[in-house]
């Protein structure tokens, strides 16, 4: 039986504006997105029915079922089998999960179909590489010449409701992202993302004050003060000018907060 096995990075939006709102409800957006060299593992090997067993530091909870969407990722793919999800991620967090799972799934069969059925981040999670997505996760475009980023990940273990995030928001209809630098260095990029926003990060910390928190610890400790929420949270981030000083502030954090979920990562 052929077997693969395909890691799904976890997703952070550098910067997430909100810039619309469909008729049917659809959020439109403008978002960065990079990913981490951290994230789950999806092991498949084809077979006559499908079927998914999860493993990990947070397997619990995960369904094992159609409404996981890696199993709806292999169904739009007409992919059968045995999936094996280890999950290193922590749910519901901001940093694709799910969506990276699933995407993950897409890579492996090679499928090229339209996927954003599974979720606005669905597309840009197969592409798994730095990216610019707009619209309704629809469109994406590749971003060549972006330097090496180094994060600290922190997450404190509180669950946020996407919906409810979206349905807080004051404004629907912000300003996008003007034109990114051309092959900046690693210190003019975190400049122009610092003039950038998360539009969800408000309505976030208020349905979660830990987020603040969250945020705060970042910005006590990050040499160069750039801290934001990912996605509609709770996972936040500070970026680092090199690995090891990611891996030091992780380490502190991780002293200060040891039930907080901490990671460093490099980001491309």
């Amino acid at each position: 039986m052929k077997r693969s096995e395909v890691f799904a990075p976890a997703k952070i939006n550098l910067t997430l504006h909100v810039t619309g709102q469909r008729a049917e409800g659809y959020h439109l957006l403008d978002s960065l997105v990079a990913f981490a060299d951290i994230g789950d593992r999806v092991r498949m090997t084809a077979g006559p029915m499908l079927s998914i067993e999860v493993s990990g530091p947070f397997a619990r909870g995960v369904p094992t079922d159609q409404s996981n969407l890696v199993w709806k990722a292999a169904e739009l793919a007409g992919w059968t089998g045995w999936i094996e999800l280890e999950k290193n991620l922590p749910h519901g967090a901001g940093i694709g999960g799910g969506s990276a799972d699933a995407a993950a799934v897409l890579r492996a069969v090679d499928y090229d179909g339209d996927a954003t059925a599974l979720g606005a981040d669905v597309p840009v999670c197969r592409l798994a590489r730095a990216a610019r997505m707009t619209g309704i996760g629809d469109a994406v475009r590749t971003l060549p010449g972006l330097p090496p980023l180094y994060a600290v990940l922190a997450n404190p273990g509180v669950h946020v409701s996407t919906p409810h995030v979206f349905g807080a928001l004051t404004a629907k209809n912000n300003a996008p992202m003007p034109v990114l630098p051309d092959r900046p260095s690693a210190m003019e990029l975190i400049r122009w993302l610092g003039a950038q926003r998360n539009d969800l990060e408000q309505p976030a910390v208020q349905a979660q004050p830990v987020i603040g928190d969250a945020l705060n610890a970042l910005s006590e400790r990050a040499r160069d003060g750039f801290v934001r929420m990912s996605g509609s949270g709770a996972t936040c981030f500070a970026l680092c000018a090199t690995r090891d000083e990611a891996a030091s502030i992780a380490e502190d954090l991780t002293r200060a907060h040891p039930d907080w979920w901490v990671r460093d990562c490099a980001l491309s």
